[in-house]
């Protein structure tokens, strides 16, 4: 595995795998990597002659310096999962290289970023619409692969993609979970043994979406229904529950008549988790 730090190795790296006639699929992480992580480069791999990573913990996603500073990172470990899931190519860059001296672009869905979890976490879209579309135009790839569980930043992105005229393909990866059912994320290291039992009602109360749907409820019954799963876990701090049209994340009511997405945040202890479910009557 090449493994590159500035933006001119890694596009002479994917030049040559294009000029070898090869396709490029392309997952961008923030490093602390897990089976969700992976299944993606398995999916870029079966799509794909060559998978390019990147790992980079961008700061202008972060609300809050305290999350930035106490995100794991452990870039010699990633690297050996890397090797193991035969990536071609690993773009490693310092904050400098992605935000050079000066910068002030940026890229903002101005919609979509600013609705359901963008204001639970004011900025937070925006700065990942910002790196994103940097790494694409650093690293070129043929297609990204974005798992599902950050439903609305899958959303947002394909939304900039199309916007902006991006040649490339995005391709969501359904969400990995724990055999308990919680969602698979970098966060969940952070969890106390308590918050980390706890954590599953999340998955739990999407569940009981999912079979009110199939007997048929309206969005409101459905939301309170949500809610009180949660609450009734004491240790779940809710911060939001959004109930809408899948894709469009525009607002429903009444009956559930067509495909919707649930997005759920809550807090366990210091960590905010997210969760999401798409469910077709």
């Amino acid at each position: 595995m090449e493994i590159c730090a500035s933006v001119e190795d890694i596009r002479s790296v994917v030049a040559g795998y294009k000029r070898a006639g090869e396709s490029v699929g392309l997952v961008t992480t923030m490093g602390a990597l897990h089976e969700g992580h992976l299944t993606l480069m398995r999916r870029a791999r079966a799509d794909h002659d060559r998978v390019v990573a990147t790992i980079f913990v961008n700061p202008t996603q972060f609300g809050e310096v305290a999350d930035l500073a106490h995100y794991p990172s452990d870039d010699a470990r990633d690297i050996d999962l890397l090797k193991g899931e035969g990536v071609d190519a690993l773009f490693l860059p310092e904050v400098a290289v992605i935000y050079p001296p000066g910068d002030e672009t940026i890229v903002e869905t101005t919609e979509l970023a600013n609705k359901l979890h963008g204001k639970v976490r004011p900025g937070h879209f925006r700065g990942v619409a910002t790196v994103v579309a940097r790494l694409f135009n650093i690293c070129l790839p043929d297609a990204a692969y974005f798992g599902e569980k950050d439903y609305q930043q899958l959303q947002v992105i394909r939304r900039m993609v199309r916007d902006l005229h991006f040649p490339l393909a995005i391709v969501g990866v359904p969400t990995v979970r724990e055999p308990d059912g919680l969602a698979m994320s970098s966060r969940n290291v952070r969890l106390t043994e308590a918050d980390r039992a706890a954590a599953v009602v999340l998955n739990r109360s999407l569940s009981e979406a999912e079979r009110l749907v199939a007997g048929g409820t309206t969005v409101e019954a459905l939301g309170d229904a949500i809610r009180a799963v949660i609450r009734s876990e004491p240790r779940a701090t809710l911060r939001a529950v959004d109930i809408v049209a899948a894709e469009t994340l525009t607002p429903v009511s009444g009956p559930v008549t067509g495909k919707i997405a649930i997005m759920l945040s809550a807090e366990f202890g210091s960590v905010l988790l997210i969760d999401q479910r798409e469910i077709a009557p």
